[in-house]
């Protein structure tokens, strides 16, 4: 087997032994986690020589390994994207085996209140590929949104809309099913009082290759539609399917390569 060219940058080696992303490891860098021949290092253009350096983590040593876990989940609401919190709030890392499988992190986030499917990887190179914004990686959800949502009132999310933070790319929308709401009473009083109250919701898909912050919540709320709720049945290749809400499982070969493939 062909070996990488050494040195390499710290965050690179890091995210390839698995202990995060590369912008999780840069993270660990900073906070003074990580240490080069028992010296804490924080300087993120550091390089190091695995065959030479002893790299730890927390005073763990680490090593570079062309055996990685990959696994699904099934996010429920009421989760944070995160493996550590700490004001205490309930974590992603709550759902998955994080002690059999060291190194394990979130491939992305999921808003708190976004429920669906979530990768978990130890390869920190495939999943700095995935997020990169060069290979265009769909992500698809089915969105639950206020309102009779029209074709019409559609097609500037297909052509792109401008949030607080730039323009967004078009985005593949598919309209679903316009149905009454279930009124509280105080709701059935509003509705005769407000005009502007509506009481249908519509089910749409969202197909989207960015990755910004609550970006398909920004989008509908930009229409005037806002998200009511919000679940990823697809990354990339990879579809939810029947998996259990918060329940999680491992990649298949095939879906691995398949994942592989797409960037």
């Amino acid at each position: 087997m062909t070996q990488p060219p050494y040195p390499l940058r710290l965050q690179k080696f890091l995210a390839r032994a698995g202990a995060a992303s590369r912008r999780g490891s840069e993270d660990l860098m900073t906070a003074g986690r990580v240490t080069v021949n028992g010296v804490v290092t924080t300087e993120l253009g550091t390089k190091v020589d695995p065959a030479t350096d002893t790299v730890c983590l927390d005073g763990i040593p680490l090593s570079l390994t062309d055996t990685h876990t990959y696994l699904m989940l099934n996010k429920p609401a009421g989760y944070l994207t995160t493996m550590d919190d700490p004001q205490g709030r309930p974590t992603v890392k709550e759902l998955i085996p994080h002690a059999e499988h060291p190194g394990l992190f979130p491939v992305g986030r999921l808003d708190y209140d976004t429920t669906g499917l979530l990768l978990f990887m130890t390869d920190g190179e495939l999943a700095h590929r995935l997020l990169h914004p060069r290979h265009k990686v769909a992500k698809r959800y089915r969105a639950l949104v206020d309102g009779a949502l029209t074709e019409e009132a559609a097609q500037p999310l297909r052509e792109g809309v401008t949030l607080h933070d730039g323009p967004t790319q078009p985005a593949l929308i598919r309209i679903g099913e316009v149905a009454a709401k279930r009124l509280t009473p105080r709701e059935k009083l509003r509705l005769e009082a407000d005009e502007t109250f509506s009481p249908w919701q519509t089910t749409a898909w969202c197909t989207i290759s960015e990755g910004r912050k609550r970006q398909v919540r920004r989008m509908f709320a930009h229409i005037g539609h806002p998200v009511l709720a919000l679940k990823r049945e697809a990354f990339g290749p990879l579809e939810l399917a029947d998996l259990p809400s918060g329940a999680h499982r491992p990649l298949t070969e095939s879906e691995l390569e398949a994942l592989r493939q797409s960037v």
